[in-house]
This record gives structure tokens, C-alpha cells and sequence, in this order.
């Protein structure tokens, strides 16, 4: 009922009268040009999986990445990343510092984050220093919030000149 017209299909001139079905001949690659002396040729760079600490395992010590974090287990000890996902079983020891920080366990100690989030589980006891923070119902939240444009930064405190100390008698 219905032909198929070879006019618009890729590859066929309209005027084209005869069509083989034959499969074209494969072309020859073509051998790279080499690479300009002190290049290398590497493979675009993937974004690794998050890191993720599970809920028998106990750290003892300082963790910093430019990655992700999941902890559910014990971290004693500051952690610094770009994206960190505390669980409900999970207790942290430690200053946290990073971009995003999702709270559903404990936190002893201050969290730094430009996007801050304590779920109803969260239990925090420490200072908060954000750019945005969310709170949900049901939250134990012990210490002060602090909200700064950088908070991933500390702030440098002004030193006052040796002349300017007050005197102890």
C-alpha cells in the first residue's frame, strides 16, 4: 500500500536510479597525528562515586576530598568535602566543612557549609556557620547559628599590636 521513497534517505542522490545492497567497503582508518611533545593523551575525567564509610566502621583521623562522603559509621576527627551525607546511625567527632552537609545523625563539634539541611533525626552539638540552612520539626540542635557569604572559610581574627594589650598586673 505504502513505499518507501529513497529520496530522503541519507546517502542517495534523488536522480540515483539504481541501488546496490551491497555493504559499502569499511574505509581505512586514519592513523592519529602525534600529540605536540609534553602533551599526553588522557581520557575525559569522571566524577568518582561517593565515598562511603559504612556502619562498622570506626575512623580515627582527619578525612578531606573533593568528592562525596556517605558516613554511617563513627568518624572521630574533621572532614572536609563537597558533598556530605551524615547517617542516622552515624557519629562525628570533629569539625565538618563543605559545600553541601545533610544531617541525619550526630554531629559533635562545627559544621561549615554553604548549604546546611538537619533532618528531624539530626542531633547537632556545635556551632553552625552557613550561607543557608534548613531545620526540619523534631531537630536537637545545641550551639549558634552563624550565617556568612563564605563560610567555608574561616574568618581571620584581627590581631591587635603589642602596644594595644592591655597590661596584667
Amino acid at each position: 500500500m505504502f513505499s518507501k521513497s529513497r529520496i530522503n534517505e541519507p546517502g542517495t542522490k534523488a536522480d540515483e536510479t539504481t541501488a546496490t545492497n551491497a555493504p559499502a567497503a569499511a574505509a581505512p582508518a586514519k592513523p592519529k597525528p602525534p600529540l605536540p611533545e609534553g602533551l599526553t593523551n588522557t581520557a575525559p575525567k569522571v566524577k568518582p562515586v561517593a565515598s562511603s564509610i559504612s556502619s562498622d566502621l570506626t575512623i580515627q583521623g582527619n578525612l578531606k576530598t573533593t568528592g562525596d562522603i556517605n558516613v554511617e559509621g563513627q568518624v572521630e576527627g574533621d572532614i572536609r568535602a563537597h558533598l556530605l551525607t551524615i547517617g542516622e546511625g552515624a557519629t562525628i567527632k570533629g569539625e565538618v566543612v563543605a559545600d553541601d552537609v545533610v544531617i541525619n545523625g550526630r554531629i559533635i563539634g562545627r559544621v561549615r557549609g554553604l548549604k546546611v539541611r538537619l533532618t528531624a533525626t539530626a542531633r547537632v552539638e556545635g556551632d553552625i556557620i552557613h550561607k543557608t540552612i534548613a531545620i526540619e520539626s523534631g531537630a536537637h540542635f545545641e550551639g549558634s547559628v552563624q550565617r556568612q557569604d563564605d563560610p567555608l572559610n574561616p574568618q581571620k581574627k584581627s590581631v591587635l599590636p603589642a602596644s594595644a594589650k592591655p597590661e596584667v598586673k
